[in-house]
């Protein structure tokens, strides 16, 4: 269950006050507000707070004290042209505190997001909860053959249930062991923070997280790519969406410039301009290696055909031109070629 009942009660008791204020608010954010947002089998994202909206990014890049007379149209045009130019300080204006619950291996890759302030759930302190994350068996993968940090082809069969079994079984064993080493209620026993050790790295833990726009578009791009691990990748994604419903102009710039746009080299831009004009582009002549060009192709798609080339036997043979003239060959080919023979052009001057 993601949530306890304490916790749900205390979301209920926030959403039902009212608290008039003068600061700017973000009536999709106000949606969200404490709410918890389900991910993975006990996992949830719920916002906190938060502070700003797409009129306080304007704010601070204009130096002013209000919205003055600006359209929503300007104000969504300078914002893209911010997140087009990589002007960053307007974004970090705004800021969102989550509360975030999340396996163990998930958090240790989170916290590489360092550009944030966590308080996370203190198993000095307290006993941790019964909760593991088992996978579903549709993201039982075997290791990618081609990518040391990805997944390949899916488990299926008995080798799946064996998988599960060992995950279930471990998680189970681990946490009953726990439970019998700890000393509590005045018994004898081990120390939480060393009973702790033994806990694998999918059980849960919780923390809150606070960060600023800019930093949190960071985290999106990169754990919201569909090169990111699935278990971060589905948080990443429940993020998203609350940051559409509050900040919609912003995150419609992140969404084109970052999520959907990519940044070439030089030696890239260089191979795009020439198979533009036509020019026969590969991985060989390009300067490129090959993963990189695998990946510029990836952006690009497939190149287009180049222009075929005109053989030198459909061309007349040239014969040499009178004295006086020069000459002019006209291919055998195409609408009246037929028609056509080699000409004699006269220079300025000559006679005919």
């Amino acid at each position: 269950m993601p949530l306890t009942p304490e916790q749900q009660d205390e979301i209920d008791a926030l959403r039902s006050q009212t608290r008039p204020t003068l600061r700017a608010v973000s009536e999709g954010m106000e949606a969200h507000l404490y709410r918890a947002h389900e991910v993975l089998d006990h996992g949830f994202i719920r916002v906190i707070d938060y502070m700003g909206d797409d009129a306080a990014i304007c704010q601070a890049a204009r130096v002013s004290y209000g919205r003055g007379t600006k359209s929503v149209q300007n104000d969504e045009g300078l914002i893209r042209y911010l997140m087009r130019h990589w002007h960053s300080t307007p974004f970090e204006m705004c800021e969102i505190k989550l509360h975030v619950k999340l396996p163990v291996f998930v958090a240790r890759q989170w916290i590489r997001h360092r550009t944030a302030n966590v308080n996370e759930y203190s198993a000095r302190y307290s006993i941790l909860d019964r909760e593991f994350y088992i996978p579903q068996p549709d993201q039982l993968n075997a290791q990618s053959t081609v990518n040391n940090q990805g997944r390949g082809a899916l488990l299926e069969g008995a080798e799946a249930e064996r998988v599960l079994e060992i995950l279930k079984s471990d998680s189970t064993r681990a946490y009953d062991n726990y439970e019998s080493m700890i000393s509590d209620e005045g018994q004898d026993g081990l120390a939480r923070e060393l009973a702790r050790m033994n806990l694998p790295a999918n059980i849960y833990t919780q923390w809150y997280w606070k960060v600023d726009l800019h930093n949190l578009f960071h985290f999106l791009r990169l754990r919201a790519d569909s090169h990111a691990q699935y278990e971060i990748r589905v948080y990443a994604d429940a993020i998203c969406k609350v940051v559409a419903d509050w900040v919609p102009a912003a995150y419609g710039a992140f969404e084109d410039y970052r999520l959907g746009g990519a940044t070439l080299s030089g030696r890239a831009l260089d191979c795009l301009r020439k198979m533009l004009a036509g020019e026969e582009v590969t991985q060989e002549t390009s300067g490129m290696s090959k993963g990189e060009w695998r990946e510029f192709m990836g952006v690009v798609g497939t190149p287009p055909n180049p222009p075929p080339k005109c053989p030198i036997k459909d061309w007349a043979a040239p014969e040499p031109p009178p004295r006086g003239g020069r000459f002019t060959p006209t291919p055998r080919f195409g609408r009246g070629a037929p028609e056509r023979a080699n000409r004699i052009i006269p220079r300025p001057g000559d006679s005919a």
